[in-house]
């Protein structure tokens, strides 16, 4: 487990990451993270945006449904 302090940052609270945990994340300065709560009421931090991998999977099901017509957009 790893503890992290909150700092004042301006008039704004921010969480320091320590460089090992950005690494393990494959975070740098200027990403973003998605805050989600747990069925059990716990906070978890992750660079994944559930919302966007749902619009990937409409595009993918879109594009496979409708290849042909894409395929002449293209020309």
């Amino acid at each position: 487990m790893i503890a992290l302090k909150l700092t004042q940052i301006g008039n704004s609270v921010g969480l320091i990451l320590p460089k090992e945990l950005l690494a393990r994340l494959k975070l740098e300065k200027g990403n973003t993270l998605f805050v989600t709560e747990t069925a059990h009421g716990a906070v978890m931090l992750t660079p994944y945006d559930a919302d966007f991998e749902l619009q990937i999977e409409a595009a993918r099901k879109i594009m496979k449904k409708r290849r042909h017509v894409l395929r002449e957009l293209a020309k």
